[in-house]
């Protein structure tokens, strides 16, 4: 994979932002004999955007797993960002974290580098934090992605919408409370009748979020969603597991681009 680290001043946050990007490219295992070799595409690559969880940075889904080397032998771009603690949501101090991902970053992405802007090629994955922002924002605009990934996702449970219209907008604690509700997302999409990403969503049985997450996947069954769910015992809240799993999700997710199909060595 190429690396690109990059800051870059973000309209939508007001301030710099430090991510990662990586690129599908050229490795040891290309050369041939007798042919030049190139760094030239043959087409745009598809991309995920990854989240980090609660406490972590852009940096700890390429220091802690293999998604770097998954990434090049699936022929997929990654994409990693610092988003704090805000949870993915906009912030009523203008860290506008949802506006920044679904709608500045792919366009910065997809117009810095070789990677294809199409909802067909577009998935989104994290892990705790990360795990409820991708179920946030696929469920919150699913004509942007063609599947996500849920790992130990920081599901709440559902909360009684008039307690929800009572909170203080001036809490911290009851701002987070307000957040999106991916339950609530996906029952307003389905009865729009809209076109949801498949999902894969994972926790282990020891997790302190375990029984959490259950409950999540049996409401959104309960409301017809056919997401895939995929419970592993001996694995609590670490990055042991969630090494397994972006193995996992790499190799489930739906792909129609050009290098769908043809594994990359490294």
């Amino acid at each position: 994979m190429a690396r690109f680290d990059v800051n870059f001043f973000s309209y939508t946050l007001g301030h710099g932002v430090d991510i990662a990007v990586t690129i599908p490219s050229f490795t040891p295992c290309d050369f041939q004999p007798g042919v030049k070799p190139s760094h030239r595409a043959e087409a745009k690559f598809p991309v995920l955007y990854l989240l980090h969880g609660h406490g972590n940075d852009y940096q700890c889904w390429l220091r802690y797993t293999s998604v770097e080397r998954l990434a090049e032998e699936q022929r997929i771009a990654l994409v990693t960002f610092n988003s704090a603690n805000k949870a993915y949501n906009n912030m009523p101090a203008g860290d506008n974290y949802y506006d920044f991902l679904n709608e500045e970053l792919p366009d910065f992405i997809t117009h810095m580098f070789p990677v294809s802007d199409r909802r067909e090629d577009t998935y989104i994955a994290g892990l705790s934090m990360g795990g409820y922002g991708a179920l946030a924002h696929a469920l919150s605009s699913p004509a942007r992605y063609r599947a996500f990934g849920a790992m130990s996702p920081g599901v709440a449970a559902r909360e009684d919408r008039r307690r929800r219209e009572s909170l203080n907008p001036q809490s911290v604690e009851d701002m987070f409370r307000r957040a999106i509700e991916p339950i609530h997302e996906l029952e307003a999409r389905i009865k729009e009748g809209a076109e949801l990403p498949a999902g894969y969503i994972c926790c282990g049985r020891q997790d302190f979020l375990y029984q959490r997450v259950e409950d999540f996947v049996t409401d959104a069954k309960a409301l017809g969603a056919d997401f895939t769910w995929h419970p592993v015992e001996g694995y609590e809240h670490e990055w042991r597991y969630w090494d397994l799993e972006i193995a996992n999700f790499l190799r489930w997710i739906p792909r129609t681009d050009a290098y769908a199909g043809k594994p990359h060595k490294v």
